[in-house]
């Protein structure tokens, strides 16, 4: 496999983790800075230039995008995906991410423990809005604030409304969110990839500090994570939209509680904490997704661990046209046959006997594992070459030979 990870330097120790676990593993990697790359648009031609040379192929990306260069880095995460090179984690995901507001807007629309939250902008609807959460105490946060940047913890409601006219005056964004006093000080930080909780810890603030980021001090201590949060961990990421992610979560009395998902968790405090490979975890994941052209597995819901429910869409010349439902779905992985989509039409509940056919969609449900299975080793999609540009010189001397 040869793979990019784009992060802004090599010597950060995430980046130097992941570089080490790739290689470790015999293949191909590099690091590559995510502002020095150029997008190039044109019809049915998406293409990248890196140091202004056209990027060579590769088969997939980790992207490592810091805050400060979001909207470039998404950019590029973007294009790659355009040229179908894999990403564990989509661009829009990065993005949905990296705001808390809209995380947790994603998020309220499904079965996920979150804090209540409220966002307001007039100064007549911040005290209705603290009301609404329980009162005081409350965490006031910024929306873009990273490593506990940007949040406070209020006590009364007069300190409440002079940091939020504080704030407000700054022409900054805020979330106003509900204290769950139970958890103060401390939180779980869960590394989700793909459909698994590699390693899990509890962060733990030291002194009067409420936050309990490492960056702030806080300790960490291995745990066994309990699967009610490992459960809420792995379906948050997955409705993000990633495939890798940092989930961070507060223990209430009504259980989990969904604080933050980070795109590009850090990897020196867990891995310092559980002594576990999670960067070899991460390259492994990617790895085992980069085959996947012949048969395209679409995740939609994780039901239960290990368990889901997916759309294998099979591409004309597939080895499974020709071969019944039973003989690719039922007869060794036992997977449960939904529905086929074929020709506009939606069949419910598919015969066993009946044959596949290019462009055919199942929507299957059984285990995630068994359904990779049916994922053949990659074919590298060439890219085509782009037509050479005449020099002022090449003209000249095309013309000369016509005289």
């Amino acid at each position: 496999m040869k793979l990019a990870i784009l992060s802004r330097s090599s010597k950060i120790y995430s980046t130097k983790r992941l570089l080490e676990a790739a290689k470790s593993r015999g293949h191909k990697v590099q690091v590559l800075d995510t502002l020095q790359f150029a997008l190039d648009l044109e019809e049915e031609s998406p293409d990248l230039y890196y140091k202004r040379k056209r990027l060579s192929h590769y088969d997939a990306i980790i992207p490592r995008i810091g805050t400060s260069v979001t909207y470039y880095g998404t950019a590029v995460v973007r294009q790659f995906q355009q040229m179908d090179v894999f990403s564990p984690s989509s661009a829009d995901g990065i993005i949905n991410s990296r705001d808390k507001l809209r995380s947790f807007q994603i998020l309220s629309r499904h079965k996920i423990g979150i804090p209540a939250t409220t966002f307001v902008r007039d100064k007549q609807d911040v005290l209705p809005a603290i009301e609404r959460v329980g009162g005081v105490p409350i965490i006031i946060k910024l929306i873009e604030g990273t490593q506990g940047i940007g949040v406070l913890l209020a006590y009364t409601l007069e300190s409440a409304l002079s940091i939020i006219e504080l704030f407000q005056s700054q022409k900054q964004n805020i979330l106003i969110q509900k204290f769950v006093a139970e958890s103060k000080g401390k939180d779980i930080r869960a590394i989700v990839v793909g459909d698994q909780v590699v390693a899990s810890m509890r962060r733990v603030a030291q002194g009067q500090e409420f936050r309990s980021n490492v960056h702030r001090g806080g300790k960490t201590e291995k745990i066994q994570l309990d699967p009610a949060y490992e459960e809420m961990a792995i379906k948050a990421a997955k409705i993000m939209g990633l495939g890798i992610a940092g989930v961070d979560m507060l223990e209430s009395k009504d259980g989990p509680q969904i604080m933050e998902i980070n795109s590009s968790p850090g990897l020196e405090g867990i891995e310092a904490c559980t002594k576990i490979d999670v960067a070899g975890a991460m390259i492994d994941y990617i790895d085992s997704k980069v085959g996947h052209p012949e048969i395209d597995l679409r995740e939609r819901l994780s039901v239960s661990k290990g368990y889901g429910i997916a759309e294998i869409v099979i591409p004309k010349g597939s080895e499974f046209v020709g071969r019944t439902i039973f003989e690719t779905m039922v007869e060794d992985r036992n997977l449960n046959a939904l529905t086929l989509h074929r020709g506009g039409k939606v069949i419910p509940n598919p015969k066993l006997e009946r044959e596949l056919k290019a462009k055919d969609k199942v929507l299957c449900f059984g285990k995630m594992e068994l359904m990779r299975d049916l994922i053949p080793e990659k074919v590298r999609k060439r890219r085509k070459p782009k037509p050479k540009r005449l020099k002022v010189s090449d003209i000249k001397k095309a013309t000369e030979g016509e005289n």
